[in-house]
């Protein structure tokens, strides 16, 4: 189980955290001799994450919750 914190930002916990299992699906993947794997978030609201290893690159899929929408304007420094 990969559990995300961030108190400082009023995040008891993060549901399910995907760039967690960006960082221990390559690990289990070479443990497990697999590409390809499905990963149970426990917590409270939970949920299921569908891994793949495309070369050093994690493929993540499942069902998301619309969180925010913004707009990110980028300036040049000179």
């Amino acid at each position: 189980m990969c559990r995300t914190f961030a108190p400082k930002l009023a995040i008891a916990e993060d549901p399910v955290c995907g760039s967690g299992h960006c960082h221990i699906v390559p690990l289990w993947a070479q443990k497990l001799g697999k590409e390809k794997l499905v990963a149970r978030q426990a917590s409270k609201r939970g949920g299921t994450l569908y891994c793949e290893m495309h070369g050093n690159r994690v493929r993540l899929a499942g069902t998301a919750v619309l969180y925010s929408i913004a707009d990110l304007y980028v300036e040049e420094e000179n």
